[in-house]
């Protein structure tokens, strides 16, 4: 074992041992379990019940607009494409704020309908949790399933053509298979990334009739400090998301679409009228659906700027030092770990480690750190060191996720030749690995300042309140009816999230080794 490889073993550790023991010290202090309530199965029911709808609507929204955006070549289409992955980066609660302009009770939905003499739409509740996972999770199906449609190779379209296949028939014998290869994993995939929604169910739950597993956590923590009652959610959490990532391997279908030359695809069966329309219509109506409450943010965030309270600022300063230390320490330990993946080195074990900040709820992390620091140090004095950990071990799949495909290119081109070289660990890194990871170093970074940027979980728990975040302030304006000063916040805290993201994103790409 390299030196490289010992220390990704031992960042791999310690990254389950910061995982685990804040959960075993929950379980260990929570004492004798009594079992779920009426309320908790109510809330497991809600969870399962909001994540099916919410990935099922954001699929089958997805099918018809990754195909129009498959079919048709437009000007701005590769920036509308990469406009799409904005909302994912996108601070939830600005969001949220968001579609309460556009979906509220008095929001510009609401009063079109009230013209036709509709009643407004509900947005707080099941409504409104869906409405708003969608929002989030669109732009990512999409993502997937544009990425099924491109795969099939242009020789394919090309045979059909010279069989006289219809648009039916291609439908039926390319696109259909294709669809069942990929649909299955992203429905898969948003309904594990909406089990454990929190700040959503937070502002937009409506009351014991829509609470989420995560938000019952909370609560059990925050208003109540039933650690038994928490453990046990976080338990049946996890054994939610267990039971999710063990389907996406049951259901998995190869896709049999074959290779191809990477030549242009040419349609010939959708260039008549309607097909035509009904894919601007699509891409029209996605459009519209995901910028819509950002120009929203932007027109009234704009009015309310001038309203903003000194705290804001001070806010917005502790997110920003807490953002950038968050995602310092999700590089760091992403890298190691990765470099253990790509070499192959008990890879399933290590991706399986990092998945975990996923499956076991930040909530239950965050209080466990908390126990085992509290004769230490307080938790008010704790609660942005173990912010910005519990947002680094969040960050953690996706980082990975973006740095393993990199080092393995790199560790199969040069990996050879460095051995050869005699070269050392540090000149591996320094010489062949990190060239060829500006991209993803940049990517991974800037995705991770803007997650935490943006994050209302732990901090919502043991903060004082000269402590709070930008999106616990921003929160807590929404709280207290201080609607304009909320909108200008949220502007504010939109502009931070995306160009910390820029940054981060355009300096690894500037001078970036291809």
């Amino acid at each position: 074992m390299t030196r490289s490889d010992g220390i990704g073993a031992g960042v791999s550790a310690l990254v389950l041992i910061a995982i685990m023991a804040p959960l075993g010290a929950v379980l260990f202090r929570a004492g004798p379990m009594t079992g779920l309530g009426a309320a908790d199965i109510a809330a497991v029911r809600f969870t399962i019940w909001q994540a099916l709808l919410s990935a099922a609507f954001s699929v089958a929204f997805a099918v018809p607009v990754a195909r129009a955006l498959a079919r048709r070549r437009f000007p701005g289409r590769s920036i509308l494409i990469s406009l799409m992955g904005a909302p994912f980066i996108l601070p939830v609660i600005v969001a949220v704020l968001g579609l309460l302009v556009v979906f509220g009770r008095s929001g510009a939905v609401s009063a079109i309908l009230g013209f036709f003499g509709l009643p407004p739409i509900e947005i707080y509740g099941l409504h409104g949790v869906v409405i708003a996972h969608m929002f989030f999770n669109l732009p990512l199906a999409v993502r997937l399933v544009l990425q099924g449609w491109l795969a099939i190779p242009a020789e394919r379209y090309q045979l059909a053509a010279s069989l006289g296949f219809t648009s039916r028939d291609v439908a039926r014998h390319m696109e259909w298979p294709m669809l069942r290869a990929v649909c299955p994993g992203a429905f898969l995939v948003i309904f594990l990334i909406c089990t454990t929604s929190f700040a959503v169910a937070l502002t937009l739950g409506g009351g014991p009739s829509a609470t989420t597993v995560e938000l019952a956590i909370y609560q059990a923590f925050r208003f109540e400090f039933d650690l038994a009652r928490a453990a046990l959610l976080g338990l049946v959490q996890v054994a939610i998301c267990v039971v999710a990532g063990l389907m996406v391997f049951w259901v998995a279908v190869p896709n049999a679409t074959g290779t191809g030359l990477d030549r242009p695809v040419t349609r010939w069966d959708c260039n008549d009228k309607l097909s035509i329309s009904l894919d601007a219509a699509w891409i029209t109506l996605a459009a519209t659906f995901l910028f819509l409450p950002l120009l929203a943010i932007f027109v009234r965030g704009v009015l309310g700027l001038g309203e903003l309270p000194a705290s804001i600022f001070q806010a917005a300063g502790r997110s920003v030092v807490l953002s950038l230390a968050s995602a310092f320490v999700a590089v760091a330990l992403a890298l190691p770990m990765a470099v253990l993946i790509a070499r192959g080195r008990a890879a399933g074990i290590i991706e399986t480690i990092g998945a975990l900040s996923i499956a076991v709820s930040p909530l239950v992390i965050g209080t466990g750190l908390f126990v085992i620091l509290r004769p230490y140090v307080s938790p008010q004095d704790s609660s942005l060191p173990v912010t910005g950990l519990v947002n680094a071990l969040a960050a953690l799949p996706f980082l990975l996720r973006a740095f393993v495909p990199a080092i393995g290119q790199a560790e199969a081109a040069y990996g050879r030749l460095a051995a050869s070289l005699g070269m050392t660990s540090w000149q591996r890194w320094r010489h062949v690995l990190l060239p060829r990871l500006k991209r993803p170093l940049g990517f991974g970074a800037g995705l991770a300042a803007a997650l935490s940027m943006g994050d209302l979980g732990v901090i919502t728990l043991f903060a004082a309140p000269q402590q709070g975040t930008l999106p616990l302030e921003m929160y807590r304006l929404m709280g207290s009816y201080q609607t304009s000063a909320a909108q200008g916040a949220a502007l504010l805290l939109m502009a931070l999230s995306l160009g910390m993201f820029w940054i981060f994103d355009r300096g690894g790409r500037v001078n970036a080794a291809t």
